[in-house]
């Protein structure tokens, strides 16, 4: 008997798979620890519910004799897998004794299981697949039913999906978040649809430009799906013709009106750097290159929104560390990159 297992996933939602791993670990041990990934993010269709959402689907599915045995540590996607795995192995210790045994629970369903890898000092307790069904298409049925068809389009998995999961999804498809929800989700079924075609998946090369200037930082309100109503850098797609500095320049005059001349801002740059992790956005495979401007303690150009931003706004450093699950793809994990909103995890 173990100490503690633990179960690492982000249950979008919970189905019949996750359950039988999870009724493993509780066979295994005297504890269970759930890492809830996609933690503190904006409600998206690849992570439409929030991590207490999932938290407590966990616990109702479960007898009331294994709730007081379960623990659910909320987890950010850090796009950075050293990081992500030192964030969750300190979590885990925090819980348990010094010298406790531990075991990670899971199967390799397919690439993007390669995380069991990163906790070698764990005892793998290695699962056959539980069935034949991931959470994709249930997020697929779900969002692509109404209120009224729900049932229907569930129909054909029900066998994967608890008796919770269906009667949440039944009472969320009633809430405000569904349409939004479904907005987003079609539009990037009908973005990807524009490309399916093509003889490799293509790769989409952008750019970001992070303003500082007296504390605040310049971002923008999207006003268009996907992301839309959520905070973001400026930024947007490289055009052919341009270099990556040209796009950027153009980006942030066509979405804020910033009226910078370009010598200004060649002199504010403090630094630049890739985002290339490939999960980072839904739209597909998308690298940008990230531009750091710090306009010190010069009084803040006026902007307004333009293009594809609603809005623009000189928002205060201080406020961002709290607004993660305001922010479009991975922004706020940039703004941590340049500015530090995150403390970073202790050496191990």
């Amino acid at each position: 008997m173990y100490d503690a297992a633990v179960l690492i996933g982000r249950f979008q939602p919970l189905h019949q798979g996750h359950l039988a791993l999870l009724h493993v670990a509780l066979a295994q041990a005297r504890q269970v620890i759930v890492v809830l990934g996609s933690a503190f993010q904006a409600r998206t269709p690849k992570n439409p519910f929030t991590w207490q959402e999932r938290a407590q689907l966990l616990r109702d599915a479960l007898p009331k004799s294994d709730r007081a045995r379960l623990v659910v540590l909320p987890m950010r996607d850090y796009y950075d897998e050293p990081r992500w795995a030192q964030a969750v192995r300190q979590a885990v210790a925090a819980q348990l004794p010094t010298g406790a045994r531990i075991a990670l629970v899971g199967h390799f369903k397919d690439d993007s299981s390669g995380y069991l890898r990163a906790f070698p000092d764990w005892e793998l307790i290695r699962m056959p697949r539980q069935g034949a069904i991931d959470a994709t298409p249930i997020r697929d049925a779900f969002l692509g039913a109404t209120p009224s068809t729900l049932d229907t389009a569930l129909a054909p998995l029900a066998q994967y999906l608890p008796a919770v999961t269906r009667t949440w999804l039944q009472q969320f498809a009633h809430t405000t978040h569904y349409a939004a929800l479904q907005q987003e989700w079609r539009m990037l079924r009908e973005y990807r649809a524009s490309w399916a075609g093509a003889p490799y998946p293509p790769v989409f090369v952008t750019v970001d430009a992070l303003l500082r200037c007296q504390g605040r930082v310049l971002l923008i309100r999207r006003g268009h799906a996907p992301g839309k109503g959520l905070w973001a850098l400026p930024g947007g797609f490289v055009e052919p013709n341009d270099t990556l500095w040209q796009s950027c320049l153009r980006e942030l005059a066509e979405e804020t009106h910033c009226a910078l001349p370009e010598e200004s801002l060649r002199a504010a740059l403090q630094g630049q750097r890739v985002f290339d992790h490939p999960q980072r956005s839904q739209r597909g495979r998308v690298i940008t290159q990230a531009y750091f401007f710090d306009l010190g303690q010069d009084t803040p150009p006026e902007v307004r929104g333009g293009d594809d931003a609603a809005h623009a706004e000189w928002l205060p450093q201080d406020s961002l560390a709290t607004m993660e699950d305001q922010f479009h793809d991975d922004h706020w994990h940039i703004l941590d990159q340049f500015l530090g909103l995150l403390a970073r995890p202790l050496p191990p």
